[in-house]
C-alpha cells in the first residue's frame, strides 16, 4: 500500500475526532445551536449564519472544486434547486478553495447558490475533519432557529440531495 493511502486509511480508521472551537470534539450534533460563521462567497461577499435567520440552511462541506465527487454533489444541489427554494432553504457549499476558484466553479456549472471559502475556522467550529487540508464530505441541515437538525457524514455525492430534501420535510 502506498504511504499516502496508508496514512489516510489509518487516519480514517482512528476516527480522528476534531477538537471544535467550542471545546467539544467531533461533529456538532442535533439539537445544538449551529456555530456562527462569516466567510466570503465566490464574489467576495461575506456570508453569515445570522443573515439566514428564519430559513433552513444546508451547509455542505466538501474537499475541492472540480473533482468528480464534488462536481456531482454541487450539480445535484443545482438540479434540485427549485425544490430547495420551495422549502425556503439557503444552500452554502464550503471548502478551502479560494474565492477565485469558487467563482470559476460556480460559473462553469451554473450553480445558483453560494460557495464559501473557508480558512479552516468553519470546518473546526463544526467539527469536520480534514486530510491534507481538504475537508471531509459532511452536510449539516440547520433549522430556521439556527439549531442543527440533521448531520450527514460521509455522503454519496450524487444521491445525497434526496436525503437533504427529506430532512427539510421533517423540519
Amino acid at each position: 500500500m502506498r504511504p499516502l493511502l496508508l496514512a489516510l486509511t489509518v487516519a480514517l480508521a482512528a476516527g480522528c475526532a476534531v477538537q471544535r472551537t467550542d471545546g467539544g470534539t467531533g461533529l456538532v450534533a442535533p439539537p445544538q445551536q449551529a456555530p456562527a460563521f462569516s466567510a466570503p462567497d465566490q464574489n467576495g461577499t461575506p456570508r453569515t449564519l445570522a443573515a439566514c435567520a428564519g430559513h433552513p440552511v444546508i451547509l455542505y462541506f466538501y474537499p475541492k472544486d472540480g473533482t468528480p465527487g464534488c462536481t456531482k454533489e454541487a450539480c445535484a444541489f443545482r438540479d434540485a434547486w427549485s425544490k430547495l427554494q420551495a422549502k425556503g432553504a439557503i444552500v452554502y457549499g464550503v471548502s478551502s478553495d479560494s474565492v477565485e476558484r469558487h467563482a470559476a466553479f460556480v460559473k462553469e456549472h451554473a450553480l445558483p447558490f453560494s460557495l464559501l471559502s473557508d480558512d479552516g475556522a468553519m470546518r473546526k467550529a463544526y467539527g469536520v475533519s480534514s486530510t491534507l487540508g481538504y475537508s471531509s464530505r459532511v452536510t449539516f441541515v440547520i433549522d430556521g432557529q439556527g439549531r442543527i437538525a440533521r448531520v450527514f457524514p460521509d455522503v454519496d455525492p450524487a444521491q445525497h440531495v434526496t436525503e437533504v430534501l427529506a430532512a427539510l420535510d421533517a423540519l
